[in-house]
């Protein structure tokens, strides 16, 4: 058994420039928790697989395609592979997702 304590788990660099944990890798999916502050935004995106996304706590907006929605906590997200989407925070709290891709992507996200 494996047991990853995320908070431990150091944010790596990434090109959006937020609290980003790379907290699970397989050859078959990866897991990432972001942290966005007040005001934090990622840029818009594309991801190369299938990605869904589960609010952890807080509320943010995502925007996937053209469609454009606040979520929070608990809500589960879908995001199908090479559509831009992008998460912000525009609450005064804490807002964290846990970000799943499926398959492993082999290939870098691109930035719009």
């Amino acid at each position: 058994m494996k047991i990853t304590d995320v908070a431990k788990v150091v944010s790596g660099p990434n090109p959006h420039h937020v609290d980003a944990r790379r907290i699970y890798e397989s050859p078959h999916a990866m897991a990432v928790v972001i942290t966005l502050q007040p005001g934090e935004a990622l840029k818009k995106h594309i991801t190369p697989v299938d990605v869904f996304f589960y609010v952890l706590e807080g509320s943010g907006v995502v925007e996937i395609g053209d469609e454009k929605q606040t979520v929070g906590k608990d809500m589960l997200v879908e995001s199908p592979a090479k559509v831009p989407h992008r998460w912000s925070n525009e609450s005064l709290s804490v807002f964290r997702v846990l970000v799943v891709k499926v398959p492993k992507p082999t290939e870098e996200t691109k930035l719009l």
